[in-house]
C-alpha cells in the first residue's frame, strides 16, 4: 500500500509550477492546506503579484532565540515532452522490481522531494508530541530557476525576512551517485561578462588589420586557455572533476558569439559571451582585473552581465553548533557527510550574502543526478529515508541552545 506520505509527495509534484507559466496559485493552496493539517501557523507574502513566498510557522518553546528556516523553492525548469518515458507532471509511481518504486516526476529531485520531506518531518515531530526549542519556519520560494525579483534575492532584504530572524537555513543540495551525502557550505560566484571588441571595417576581400574578430578572438584564446589552466588543476589537486570537487575550481565556458551583417563586410564589432563561475579560491579582484586588462588591449568593452553578493561561507567546523547537529545526526543514522562548494548557484547564496549561516542538502543518495535532465526520478525508498532523516535533523537543529 503506498504511504500517504508519498501520496502527499506525489500531489505536490503534480501541481505545474513550470516555467514561464508556473501555477503558483495552486501550489500556495496545498502548503496552505497542509500547514492547516500539520497545525502550522500559514501565510503568504508576495514581492510581485502572483509569485507567492508561502510561509510556515511552528513556534519554539523559546522564540526569543533565533530560529531555524527550512527553505525550498517551488517552481521548476520546463521539460521536453518526446524525451519523458511518462508525463512529467503525473508523478507515477513505478514498480522497481525490488520492493521499491520510482516517482517519475519534473521537480522530484529539484527540489520538490526536500520541501515535501520538511513538511512530513514537521507531522512526524507534532505527531509525537515534540516540541522545538526554537521556533522553525518553512519557506516556499518562486522563482529560484529564472532568479527574479519575486524570489529570495530581493526577499532577504525585506523586513519580513529580518522578522524571521534566522539563526540557521537549510537549503537545497545535489543528488550523489554513490552512498554519501553532500553537504555544500558555500558556492562559487557567477561572474559572467560579455566583452565587445571593436576593430577596422572594410571589404571582405580585402586583408584588414586590427579587425573586431581578431581582437575578439585574442581574448576568447586567453580565457579558455585559462579554463584549461583550471581542468587541469581540477584532475592534478582534486582527482577529476565530480560534484564535490568541481566547487574548487574556477570554470569559463564561452557560450555566445556575436557579430557581423553580411558575409562581404568586415564588421565593426564582435562580442562574446562567457559563463564564469569563481571559486573562493580564486582571487575574483585579480581575476575581474585581468578580465579589464584583456578588454584594454584588444580596444573591447567590457560588461559583467551578473550582480551577484559576494562569496560567503559558512563555518563547518566544531565551532558552529549547528554543523555539528547535523553531523551527529548523520553519524547516528550511519550515513557520511562530504562538505563542497556547490558547484552551481542555489537561494543559499542570497541567504549567506546577509549574513546568515546556510547548508545545502538533499536526501539524495544513490541516485543519477537527473536535476533538469529527461525522465528526472527518485525512489520511494529515497523520499522515505530522507523524511527520517529531516525529522531527527529539524528537532536537533532547533534544539540548539544559543551561541
Amino acid at each position: 500500500m503506498e504511504p500517504e506520505s508519498v501520496q502527499r509527495f506525489r500531489k505536490y509534484l503534480q501541481i505545474k509550477t513550470v516555467h514561464p507559466t508556473p501555477d503558483y496559485e495552486n501550489c500556495a493552496k496545498f502548503l496552505l492546506e497542509q500547514a492547516a493539517e500539520i497545525g502550522l501557523q500559514g501565510r503568504v507574502h508576495e514581492l510581485v503579484k502572483g509569485k507567492p513566498i508561502v510561509i510556515l510557522t511552528w513556534v519554539g518553546s523559546n522564540p526569543d532565540l533565533k530560529s531555524v528556516i527550512l527553505n525550498s523553492h517551488t517552481d521548476v525548469v520546463p521539460i521536453f515532452e518526446e524525451f519523458w518515458d511518462y508525463p512529467a507532471f503525473d508523478a507515477v509511481r513505478i514498480p522497481t522490481g525490488d520492493g521499491d518504486y520510482k516517482i517519475i516526476a519534473r521537480g522530484s529531485q529539484d527540489m520538490k522531494i526536500v520541501g515535501s520531506c520538511y513538511l512530513e518531518a514537521i507531522r512526524n515531530l507534532k505527531n509525537a508530541g515534540k516540541q522545538p526549542l526554537r521556533t522553525i519556519h518553512l519557506t516556499f520560494v518562486p522563482d529560484e530557476e529564472i532568479n527574479t525579483s519575486a524570489g529570495m534575492q530581493c526577499y532577504v532584504h525585506t523586513e519580513d525576512f529580518k522578522s524571521l530572524n534566522p539563526a540557521f537555513v537549510l537549503d537545497e543540495g545535489i543528488a550523489n551517485t554513490g552512498p554519501e551525502l553532500y553537504a555544500f557550505y558555500g558556492e562559487r560566484k557567477i561572474n559572467s561578462v560579455r566583452f565587445t571588441s571593436h576593430g577596422d571595417t572594410g571589404h571582405g576581400s580585402q586583408f584588414i588589420q586590427n579587425t573586431a574578430i581578431s581582437r575578439i578572438m585574442n581574448i576568447n584564446n586567453a580565457l579558455l586557455a585559462f579554463r584549461d589552466e583550471e581542468e587541469k588543476k581540477l584532475i592534478s589537486q582534486y582527482g577529476g572533476s565530480s560534484q564535490s570537487t568541481l566547487g574548487n575550481v574556477t570554470t569559463i565556458n564561452l557560450n555566445v558569439i556575436g557579430g557581423g551583417v553580411q558575409h562581404n563586410v568586415v564588421p565593426e564589432n564582435f562580442s562574446s559571451v562567457f559563463d564564469v563561475r569563481v571559486s573562493p579560491n580564486t582571487d575574483i579582484q585579480k581575476l575581474n582585473a585581468w578580465f579589464q586588462q584583456l578588454a584594454d588591449e584588444n580596444h573591447a568593452d567590457l560588461e559583467f552581465i551578473s550582480k551577484e553578493p559576494e562569496i560567503c561561507l559558512t563555518d563547518v567546523s566544531k565551532s558552529n553548533k549547528f554543523w555539528c547537529a547535523l553531523l551527529d545526526v548523520a553519524n547516528n543514522k550511519g550515513l557520511k557527510i562530504i562538505d563542497a562548494i556547490f558547484p552551481a548557484a542555489t537561494d543559499s547564496r542570497f541567504i549567506r550574502g546577509v549574513g546568515v549561516q546556510a547548508i545545502g542538502i538533499s536526501p539524495l543518495r544513490n541516485l543519477p543526478v537527473l536535476l533538469h535532465d529527461h525522465n528526472e526520478y527518485v525512489t520511494e525508498s529515497c523520499f522515505l529515508e530522507g523524511v527520517d532523516f529531516y525529522t531527527d535533523l529539524v528537532l536537533e537543529l532547533a534544539n540548539v541552545e544559543d551561541h
